[in-house]
């Protein structure tokens, strides 16, 4: 059968794929569009298979509310570029859309989540995989629920932060929300802080301040106050307002009546490690190579 131009447009509309792929796929299957579109998907999960292993660090981080529920998810790709690719950007927006509309809590269960076009979150991933030609991975997923108001922040599309307040407007969780992007504390305030994390930070300040010379009493004096600044500097309540420095964000939510209940915040890629590239070593070897 021979296989047109039009069968090759229709087909790569269908699938996004590539046109020799598409090409190729219908040549394979003489020319029937479902079969040669079968074809494709299952050439787009083996491609994604072979991509699972590469590092994935780049992305975006999207944000979906409705009414007092919000969720927030990080979509990972390997290159900014295609972070900013509009396939991209539709994918991580219909996925964030397709988490806030069911109760999914967990990468895993999201996987089979319903999209708006029918398709599931893994299958329109394997698919854009193939499109783009990077890894790409849904990373994470957190929601916050409260009774009282919940609010959010983006800065651009690489920081996330949603907050829920009991108490407080709109826009105060907002400040507050916008606050936790810039600011990254570990808790809403020190009973939040791991013992272990703590315990390692006194020991950190211990040794040094011993190197002093200092009496013992001095040393403990000198610890206590050096650890109640760390706790000032991580917890979310101890921390200088970014809007008002001189105001505390627990003096700020004292003076509006309110309290945080919870809080997430997401940042594009924070704890993977991307492979560093040494392009002298690699010329060089190259050299000795050719040499």
């Amino acid at each position: 059968m021979s296989i047109t131009a039009s069968m090759v447009k229709e087909l790569r509309e269908r699938t996004g794929a590539g046109m020799m792929e598409c090409k190729k796929a219908l040549v394979e299957t003489n020319g029937d569009l479902d079969q040669a579109a079968e074809v494709l998907r299952k050439s787009g999960q083996a491609n994604a298979d072979k991509k699972a292993s590469r590092v994935a660090a780049d992305g975006r981080i999207v944000i979906a509310q409705d009414g007092n529920t919000a969720v927030v998810i990080e979509v990972n790709s390997e290159t900014d570029f295609v972070a900013k690719d509009e396939n991209f950007v539709t994918f991580v927006e219909a996925v964030a859309a397709a988490a806030l509309a069911s109760d999914s809590s967990d990468v895993e269960s999201l996987a089979s989540e319903k999209l708006a076009d029918g398709r599931t979150v893994e299958e329109a991933r394997t698919e854009l995989i193939a499109k783009v030609g990077e890894n790409i991975g849904v990373r994470r997923i957190a929601s916050v629920t409260s009774d009282g108001v919940v609010s959010s922040y983006t800065h651009g599309a690489r920081i996330g932060a949603v907050v829920a307040l009991d108490g407080g407007d709109e826009a105060l969780a907002r400040d507050i929300a916008m606050h936790i992007a810039a600011t990254n504390p570990i808790c809403i305030d020190e009973s939040g802080v791991p013992a272990e994390t703590l315990e390692n930070e006194r020991r950190i300040l211990t040794e040094q301040a011993q190197d002093s010379g200092k009496p013992a009493e001095i040393i403990e004096k000198m610890v206590t106050g050096r650890v109640n600044k760390f706790l000032k500097e991580i917890t979310l309540l101890g921390q200088p307002f970014v809007k008002d420095p001189d105001l505390s964000v627990g003096k700020l939510l004292q003076a509006a009546n309110a309290t945080v209940t919870s809080f997430v915040r997401f940042e594009v890629g924070e704890g993977i490690e991307k492979k560093q590239d040494n392009f002298v070593d690699e010329v060089m070897a190259q050299v000795k190579g050719a040499s």
